[in-house]
């Protein structure tokens, strides 16, 4: 995803990881038993953002607030509300 959003302050902009499909022994999982992942995609980041930088994963707490732009969703989140890089 390029996407033309540009973050401002201390914002960064991230998409979904998307769940496995399939478990390790190779049995594919329905949609009701993958997990839903915290773990995001940094795709832009803000001028003031300082520990994170395009292209990282970035840990974020269950309760994100993710819209819809393009057909695409994305969550927008302030850099103190990151939890962690992976």
């Amino acid at each position: 995803m390029s996407t033309p959003i540009k973050p401002l302050a201390d914002r960064v902009v991230a998409t979904r990881v998307e769940a496995a499909e399939k478990t390790a022994s190779g049995l594919y999982l329905p949609d009701n038993a993958k997990e839903k992942l915290s773990i995001f995609v940094v795709q832009a980041v803000g001028p003031d953002v300082k520990n994170v930088k395009k292209g990282d994963q970035i840990l974020y707490n269950g309760y994100a607030n993710e819209i819809t732009f393009n057909n695409e969703s994305i969550l927008i989140v302030k850099e103190e509300d990151i939890l962690a890089t992976v």
